[in-house]
């Protein structure tokens, strides 16, 4: 077997991957670290809110006292951009079971001048110790099965421009979700698709950051198109996930003077809830 196609059929692994690398940040002082935002989760030229959101969070979870993300709520204040950034943490509080801390990305414009891009408040536990008892109404998306289902390399690009993003995704979208692609949106405000890492490796907390911002905007099937662009992204992670693709589903009710929001569920492969969020974004009409 040559060495390319060899590689190519080993499977990253948590920890050992392309996603963890481009997540990494290196401590500079307490509560500061050095990153370098990869160009590869851009859509267009911004980078892609998930993985920022997930950037935060492995800095956070380097800072405080536990381990595992339990809610994350971000605000989106500048475009990010590829290359050199810097994440100023603090601790709010740590407690015997959750502790909270806040978190800011800066980056520097082109005229030399500090620019922050985002602040996070976020609450940190151990999912590890959660209690097992679930009473839920909540039901997982029904998805054709993946073989059935199409990701952005069997159709056009969504928008103009770079989607690097697309090359480090696993995503099988259900064909219900798809009439946009065919000039045919829905106009029911859906998206629902298979998803994983284009490496193989198995999704944790801190992927399932990343999951709940990766699909396409549900904008495309009320017929609009371009960037839909993050104001403000509340993610909860309930339980660790299991090895294997999740499912994700994202619905918009709602879109009302240049905004709309988008419920996100991510479950797992054991049919567990692990993963809900929220989000306001702007979108362009006409």
């Amino acid at each position: 077997m040559p060495e390319a196609a060899s590689a190519a059929a080993v499977r990253a692994t948590i920890g050992d991957s392309e996603f963890d690398r481009d997540t990494a940040v290196t401590p500079r002082a307490p509560g500061v670290y050095d990153l370098d935002l990869s160009a590869g989760w851009t859509i267009i030229n911004a980078v892609n809110g998930g993985y920022l959101l997930a950037v935060l969070g492995r800095a956070l979870g380097d800072a405080l006292p536990h381990p595992d993300p339990f809610t994350v709520s971000a605000h989106y204040l500048t475009a990010s951009r590829p290359g050199p950034a810097v994440v100023r943490t603090e601790t709010v509080r740590a407690g015997r079971t959750l502790s909270t801390g806040q978190a800011s990305l800066f980056q520097y414009d082109d005229e030399g001048n500090e620019v922050e891009r985002i602040r996070v408040l976020a609450s940190y536990g151990d999912l590890g110790a959660l209690p097992d008892d679930v009473r839920t109404s909540a039901k997982p998306p029904e998805i054709p099965p993946m073989d059935q289902c199409f990701g952005p390399e069997d159709g056009p690009a969504p928008v103009d421009g770079s989607s690097a993003i697309a090359d480090r995704l696993m995503l099988k979208l259900d064909p219900a979700t798809l009439g946009w692609a065919l000039g045919q949106p829905s106009g029911r405000g859906e998206m629902r698709a298979w998803f994983g890492l284009a490496d193989g490796r198995d999704a944790d907390p801190l992927s399932l950051l990343l999951a709940v911002d990766a699909l396409p905007p549900t904008a495309f099937e009320l017929g609009l198109k371009g960037w839909v662009p993050t104001v403000e992204l509340t993610a909860h992670v309930r339980c660790r996930p299991a090895p294997g693709p999740l499912r994700v589903s994202i619905t918009t009710c709602n879109l009302a003077g240049g905004f709309l929001e988008e419920d996100a569920e991510v479950w797992d492969s054991a049919d567990r809830l692990v993963a809900q969020s929220r989000q306001l974004a702007r979108v362009r009409l006409g």
